[in-house]
C-alpha cells in the first residue's frame, strides 16, 4: 500500500486528533496542501472528488468551521459513485475491468455478473456516503470519526469478502 493512500484511510483518525490541537482553518489549511500534492498523481475518480474535497476545505479554512473537513468522506462515495455509475453507461463495467485484469477472455454470463456486482457497489456508494454525511451534519466528531475510519471499512471489507464467497460457491456449483 501506497504512504498516501494510507494517509487517506487514516484521514478521520487524523482529523478527530488534529481538531483537538487546531482550530478547523488551520487543519483545512494543511488538508488543502496533503490534497494539492495528492492531485498530483490523482486518476480515475480521485480526480471526480478531490475539487469537491477543495472546495469543501477550503470552505473550513475560510469558515473556520470542521463540517468542510467531515464531507471528506461524502465527497469519496460520490466521485466513486459517478465512477461506477457512468462505468454502467459507457462500458465496460468497473468490475469487468478489474475482472479482465485476472481473466481477459472473460465469457458473457462473467460480463453480466460484473454488471451486478459494479450495480451493488454504486448502492453501497450511495448508502455509505449517506450515512457519512449524516455522521458529518448529525453526529459527534467521535461518531463520525468511527464510523468512517473504521465501521464503512468494515463494510467495505464484508462486501468484498461476502462478494469472493458467493463467486467461489457460483464457480463451485455451475462446475
Amino acid at each position: 500500500m501506497r504512504p498516501s493512500a494510507l494517509l487517506w484511510l487514516l484521514y478521520p483518525v487524523a482529523v478527530l486528533l488534529g481538531l483537538k490541537w487546531l482550530a478547523p482553518w488551520q487543519l483545512a489549511l494543511g488538508l488543502l496542501a496533503l490534497v494539492a500534492l495528492r492531485w498530483k498523481s490523482a486518476s480515475g475518480a480521485e480526480r471526480l472528488w478531490l475539487p469537491m474535497a477543495v472546495l469543501a476545505l477550503g470552505a473550513s479554512a475560510i469558515g473556520n468551521s470542521a463540517l468542510g473537513i467531515k464531507l471528506y468522506p461524502v465527497w469519496v462515495n460520490l466521485g466513486l459513485l459517478a465512477s461506477f455509475g457512468w462505468s454502467l453507461y459507457q462500458g465496460p463495467s468497473a468490475i469487468e475491468r478489474l475482472a479482465r485484469l485476472k481473466e481477459p477472455e472473460l465469457p458473457p454470463e462473467g460480463v453480466a455478473y460484473t454488471r451486478k456486482v459494479t450495480w451493488i457497489w454504486c448502492g453501497f456508494f450511495v448508502a455509505n456516503g449517506g450515512v457519512a454525511l449524516w455522521t458529518a451534519l448529525y453526529a459527534s466528531q467521535g461518531t463520525w470519526a468511527l464510523y468512517n475510519g473504521a465501521i464503512s471499512y468494515g463494510l467495505i471489507g464484508l462486501l468484498l469478502g461476502g462478494e469472493w464467497c458467493y463467486r467461489q460457491w457460483m464457480i463451485r456449483s455451475s462446475a
